[in-house]
């Protein structure tokens, strides 16, 4: 429960430094629906990935017909279902018809609320930092009601022109360091990634789900951290960590995969049981995150690679596989409705040692697959190989993205 004059003091406060955002123009913008008053839009993703800029980004030049409410702050805590009475006043004094709520998720029955309001005739955008928004929450409340939209810490084009910097092998390698979070990309300072950190393993994590052995559940999210792209099973996982069952493994890695934290992509085969029992590999959703509590970037930089490649992948492909068969492998299998469309290798550099491997792997699933093209992405390489099944192109990621 709060008072309506909080309400009132907080979104006057929010409103002003929200109309004031003039930060760097997003890639998804475009794809956002400009006129629906149908469906709410709704844009998840990691908390301070950007999208209360991107939403102000969606208002344009209408500032003052939009309403917007960050309910992620101290003052709104004790928000409550029976709180929307008052919010509804303030609204109604404002007169305006756009609304614009971040992180609503925390108030338990917003649906309803969202739903209310769609059938009131009002425009609505909402934010959450939970990936929930997607799936179960929305459509049993909603009902199809919505148009859902993810966004992902910078990539490397939107990094390129925050700095201005031209596409190569140098500004590539600055941006495996310096990851996508908007504010850290501006300012360097560690002390956002560990706050950040933090706030999510405690906040959106441990205290939503209950989680009271939060050791180790601190301990799994640093060995993923630590371990990017590799092959994991919650059993194996669950052993070196310190982890009473498998199954507990499993729920953790849920609860990250739900705030953003890591993306799991399972073996491709035919069958759903096999891609299931099968292990996965794990990819977590910032370099510079990476780097901040765990490991040192020298050491691992072919590992930032790959794992910078499956987030660029996850912004245009919804189905995203590695393939493995006959002992060799090729890293990722781009699909689309059920059909794979790319094929892609992974390596920091093509050399004589590693050449055969990774031609192999690659050509094995374009066989597998009756694909006459692969990829393989380098730092700064360029080169095609000609084989059986086709043509492969080695290409500098910097190119790539």
């Amino acid at each position: 429960m709060v008072k309506y004059s909080d309400i009132k003091e907080v979104s006057a406060q929010q409103q002003k430094a929200f109309i004031q955002d003039e930060s760097l123009s997003r890639e998804l913008l475009p794809m956002l629906p400009v006129d629906n008053d149908s469906h709410a839009l709704v844009i998840s993703g990691i908390r301070r990935c950007g999208k209360s800029t991107l939403m102000r980004q969606h208002i344009g030049q209408d500032t003052d017909k939009a309403f917007y409410l960050n309910f992620d702050t101290p003052k709104l805590f004790r928000f409550d279902m029976k709180d929307f009475e008052l919010l509804d006043l303030l609204i109604e004094e404002t007169g305006k018809r756009k609304l614009y709520f971040d992180e609503i998720q925390v108030v338990e029955g917003w649906e309803l609320y969202i739903r209310q309001k769609l059938d009131q005739g009002f425009k609505v955008c909402i934010t959450g930092s939970n990936a929930s928004l997607l799936s179960k929450e929305l459509g049993t409340k909603l009902t199809g009601r919505h148009i859902s939209k993810e966004l992902f810490p910078f990539s490397y084009k939107e990094y390129r022109r925050f700095h201005s910097l031209s596409p190569c092998a140098g500004s590539f390698m600055d941006y495996l360091r310096d990851g996508g979070f908007p504010e850290f990309v501006r300012t360097h300072n560690q002390d956002i990634l560990t706050a950040l950190f933090d706030d999510i393993l405690y906040r959106d994590i441990a205290v939503r789900y209950g989680v009271r052995d939060v050791i180790s559940l601190k301990a799994l999210l640093l060995y993923l951290a630590a371990n990017l792209g590799n092959l994991a099973s919650a059993n194996k996982m669950a052993g070196i960590v310190g982890i009473k069952t498998g199954k507990t493994a499993l729920e953790y890695l849920s609860y990250f995969e739900e705030a953003y934290l890591i993306g799991r992509m399972p073996k491709f085969s035919w069958s759903l049981k096999a891609q299931y029992v099968n292990p996965q590999k794990i990819y977590f959703i910032d370099s510079a995150l990476s780097q901040a509590i765990t490991v040192s970037f020298a050491e691992n930089a072919g590992h930032f690679l790959e794992n910078v490649v499956y987030w660029e992948l996850r912004r245009h492909y919804q189905q995203l596989y590695y393939f493995s068969e006959n002992n060799s492998e090729c890293d990722f299998v781009a699909c689309e409705k059920n059909a794979p469309v790319r094929l892609i290798q992974v390596c920091l550099e093509l050399h004589r040692e590693n050449e055969t491997r990774e031609v192999e792997g690659l050509r094995e699933a374009m066989r597998f697959f009756k694909m006459n093209t692969g990829i393989i992405i380098t730092l700064d390489q360029t080169d095609k190989i000609r084989v059986d099944e086709g043509w492969i192109d080695v290409i500098p990621a910097y190119q790539f993205m």
